[in-house]
């Protein structure tokens, strides 16, 4: 079954809705809207995997709620998160070219979940670093059906209702996007295990320590760095143990000199922030299951840092 509504723009508020809410005859819907709010902004999180983009799907999200005939409304937080969902499929349906066109790779602008650890998620595992990486590479309904499933628990009767198709499409939605995600990520290790393997890999970076290195990685390990084209950063996935154990080798000598270290909480995992004369220039992250790090993320990116928090993090 072909998902027709679901892959049409959404269409503009009747000019009756319009001019209610101008002329004031209902109330602005505010405190409808900010109850759900956490959960719109953490609905287009997943799926764009920026943080502005987030912002802008939620703002739009509003306008056209305050632009809604609210009378008829039965369901609010219903209805703006299905205006959310289908903003956002329209938005990457609209513009498929914008990570092809991204310099080098693209890795999610992440999020400080140290001081809202929720982002509106009742489970999150969708929110880790490596699975928006991954959600990148499903279909737009994939996408929103995996996230409204598995990040918040939405039934399949509430899914196909937002995206406008049978209950049986959705549950095979759901089941293509687990199958992807489970094939794309090794079952991770606990998070005990991995702030141990990420402080060991820290420790034998900075030394340029090549044993070290190796003894910490998979066979198939992956590095990935996102500087966007505005900073120096590998411009292609660096892969392999030993290949990798080497790339991070050669800089060890001057990379590290006269940085500060800080363990921050970023997607609900650990990650260490890399500041200069105060300044972020750089965030690693590792995932990692029992056999050993497998994925090294490099975030460089200056505006992809910004919204990191550095009131709470300590020191390594």
């Amino acid at each position: 079954m072909t998902v027709a509504m679901a892959e049409e723009p959404i269409s503009e508020p009747n000019s009756s809705a319009r001019h209610d809410c101008e002329t004031g005859k209902h109330d602005d819907g505010l405190s409808a809207f900010a109850d759900v709010r956490p959960r719109l902004f953490g609905i287009a999180y997943r799926m764009l995997g920026s943080v502005a983009e987030a912002e802008d799907i939620v703002q739009d999200a509003w306008l056209r709620w305050q632009l809604t005939d609210r009378r008829v409304v039965e369901n609010p937080a219903a209805f703006l998160a299905t205006t959310t969902t289908r903003l956002c499929i329209n938005l990457i349906q609209s513009a498929p070219s914008r990570r092809e066109t991204y310099t080098g790779t693209w890795l999610p602008e992440p999020v400080d979940t140290s001081s809202d650890p929720s982002l509106g998620a009742e489970r999150g595992e969708a929110l880790k670093l490596a699975v928006v990486v991954l959600l990148e590479k499903l279909s737009p309904t994939e996408r929103a059906a995996y996230v409204l499933r598995e990040a918040f628990d939405y039934s399949y009767r509430q899914i196909a209702d937002i995206l406008q198709m049978e209950e049986a499409n959705t549950r095979q939605l759901v089941s293509r996007a687990r199958k992807h995600i489970a094939d794309g990520r090794r079952t991770p290790a606990s998070s005990g295990e991995q702030r141990r393997f990420l402080e060991a890999f820290i420790v034998a970076a900075q030394k340029g320590d090549l044993d070290a290195l190796e003894g910490l990685f998979t066979e198939d390990v992956v590095s990935y760095s996102d500087g966007g084209g505005v900073v120096r950063a590998a411009r292609v996935p660096v892969v392999g143990r030993e290949r990798v154990a080497k790339f991070i080798a050669a800089f060890s000598s001057h990379f590290w000199n006269g940085v500060t270290l800080s363990w921050t909480e970023v997607n609900g995992q650990e990650a260490v922030l890399i500041s200069r004369y105060g300044e972020p220039v750089g965030l690693v992250a590792t995932d990692a299951s029992e056999r050993g790090i497998h994925q090294i993320m490099w975030l460089m990116r200056p505006s992809k840092l910004s919204a990191i928090s550095m009131t709470k993090l300590k020191i390594v």
